[in-house]
């Protein structure tokens, strides 16, 4: 792809490092931008650095957050008893359009994949565990996706945590094993968290 402009060119490289987007892609966004009024990229680039710059992390559910403490962690109508374990933030906004769940999240920041050098230690599992014994936790709810590394937390987490007076259950699969959770439609999602499944009965705790 050959550039008049090396402003340009650079723009189409930066843009193209965005997940799903391709060099054409990239060119037509662009150029897309090159079109509109001054001020509205001006306010696109200060909104991108913005949330860049001040975006923050919830210190108890590790989602994101404009504050110390996330908005759903600090509404008082949600139920405090239920922790919904997830992946990462996207599957927290899957759950959340589902409008079927009211209690809280804990974002894992992945799932354990020894292939990909992703181990327990690299996951929020301790800050997890220290929630279920310094709060009133009834219920712990695994969202994760239904595939070999989903499956690989799911029971490193219920072992290190059986002896927790916490009931651990988990989504039923009425997702394909190997799908995503944030592609699930919310049908599908929202009966997956009503009819979810004590893992005792999915997973060998021995």
């Amino acid at each position: 792809m050959s550039f008049s402009s090396s402003l340009l060119e650079q723009a189409v490289n930066e843009f193209s490092k965005l997940p799903g987007i391709g060099k054409k892609t990239a060119l037509r966004l662009v150029l897309h931008l090159i079109k509109q009024p001054q001020e509205e990229t001006q306010l696109f680039a200060d909104t991108i650095a913005r949330m860049r710059r001040e975006i923050k992390f919830c210190s108890k559910c590790c989602n994101v957050s404009d504050t110390e403490i996330c908005n759903i962690c600090s509404n008082i109508s949600r139920k405090k008893q239920i922790i919904c374990v997830v992946e990462n933030i996207r599957d927290v906004i899957a759950i959340e359009s589902t409008q079927q769940f009211n209690g809280l999240y804990h974002v894992l920041g992945g799932v354990i994949s020894p292939l990909d050098g992703v181990g327990p230690d690299q996951l929020t599992i301790e800050p997890l565990i220290s929630r279920l014994k310094e709060d009133e936790v009834e219920e712990l709810i695994f969202a994760l996706s239904p595939n070999i590394q989903g499956d690989t937390t799911l029971f490193y987490i219920s072992k290190k945590i059986k002896d927790l007076p916490v009931k651990i259950t988990t989504i039923a699969r009425g997702i394909a094993f190997g799908g995503e959770l944030e592609y699930a439609d919310e049908l599908t999602l929202a009966r997956s968290l009503q009819n979810r499944q004590p893992v005792a009965n999915y997973v060998s705790m021995k």
